[in-house]
């Protein structure tokens, strides 16, 4: 029987320097789309998925992700008496019952690969997601629940990916690959930021990953990588042999919030969606 995904990892260490002067003493994971810092919407995400164990792999500088999901009995007191209900149910939101929050420390800048690992100890022998809140996807179901879909169908990891313009293939993870079905590809190769004309395929990873548990053996015995880091790609290329890495092409709209004109693009979508813009 497979072992249900119950753990999501969440890497928040990075220091996000593209926002600068605003992420100086606040993390870019709590910057807000619309009403909502971005980590929310990712812990959203894995609510609807079915986890119930978030691991937030942090920094330096970090502590508003911890607040954020910690309660606020005081401010709660006060919009009772108050009786602003709508408030209070979007205050009581980032903390949803039967959830809990657990915090591990990066203290290096080594890499996602890295950062991964070092959620090893919570994971412990378990499948896991990983859920980068830079990418928000706008998706019914989440991505992260139909990459449990096709973890629950094949035992295997998978990545979320989708297609990118041949000249962006230098910012991704590309898979090559075979086509199982309209949504799935066996992953036969991954390269992690190829330029354009050594790229497999157009078939980038995106921000989303359910993985086996045998990956952190695989990371543990990793050397730096591309830009010095231990790179997650690296280490899933080496259990794509052994027939263990599915893609899943998504549905949904992603929205680079790792970048201003993503990071503004998900606001105008999300608040004409929520109705506030026209």
């Amino acid at each position: 029987m497979t072992a249900r995904v119950r753990k999501a990892v969440f890497p928040v260490a990075g220091l996000g320097t593209r926002f600068l002067p605003a992420t100086k003493a606040m993390p870019k994971e709590m910057l807000p789309i619309v009403d909502k810092p971005l980590i929310q919407y990712a812990v959203e995400e894995a609510v609807a998925a079915g986890i119930d164990q978030m691991i937030f792999v942090t920094g330096r500088n970090k502590r508003a992700i911890e607040d954020h999901f910690d309660r606020a009995p005081l401010l709660e007191q006060l919009l009772a008496s108050d009786d602003k209900r709508e408030l209070l149910e979007a205050l009581m939101s980032a903390s949803p019952a039967g959830v809990s929050f657990v915090y591990v420390r990066q203290s290096e800048q080594l890499g996602l690969g890295h950062a991964v690992l070092c959620a090893q100890p919570v994971v412990g022998d378990e499948p896991f997601a990983v859920i980068l809140a830079d990418d928000l996807i706008d998706a019914v179901p989440g991505v992260t629940a139909q990459l449990i879909e096709s973890y629950n169908r094949h035992h295997a990891s998978v990545l979320a990916v989708e297609n990118v313009p041949q000249e962006d293939t230098s910012k991704y993870g590309i898979v090559a690959s075979t086509r199982i079905d309209a949504t799935e590809e066996r992953v036969t190769g991954i390269i992690e930021k190829p330029d354009p004309a050594d790229a497999p395929s157009t078939l980038a990873v995106v921000g989303r990953y359910v993985l086996r548990p045998e990956i952190f053996s695989e990371l543990a015995t990793t050397g730096r990588g591309r830009g010095g880091e231990i790179q997650l790609t690296d280490a899933i290329a080496r259990r794509v042999a052994l027939g263990e890495v599915v893609a899943r092409r998504f549905s949904g709209t992603r929205f680079d919030c790792g970048s201003k004109h993503g990071f503004m693009a998900a606001n105008l979508a999300l608040a004409r969606k929520q109705g506030i813009l026209d």
